[in-house]
């Protein structure tokens, strides 16, 4: 076991809390933001009628920007077990 090696796992763990905890906030809130849509539209389904235009509402550009953030985390998150992977196929 070389100095690579526990370079490679020290620095794949640190990658995925990393990713992890930068993650969770995020797509905590965007499931949230989705549950508030999907409530609305039960509630315009029950009504009969549509409380909101056409446009993308500024919950909608939120949700998408949340997404954005939870996969660059995300992705954060896959390097460090790439990392760690790496660290056991070096020799």
């Amino acid at each position: 076991m070389g100095a690579l090696n526990l370079a490679l796992w020290g620095l794949g763990a640190v990658l995925i809390v990393v990713g992890y905890l930068r993650a969770s906030g995020p797509w905590s809130r965007y499931q949230q933001l989705k549950s508030q849509e999907a409530n609305i539209a039960r509630y315009e389904g029950w009504r009969g009628t549509r409380l909101r235009d056409d446009g993308p509402s500024a919950a909608s550009i939120m949700a998408r920007e949340l997404l954005a953030r939870v996969r660059l985390w995300g992705l954060v998150f896959i390097a460090g077990f790439v990392l760690i992977f790496a660290g056991f196929a070096v020799h």
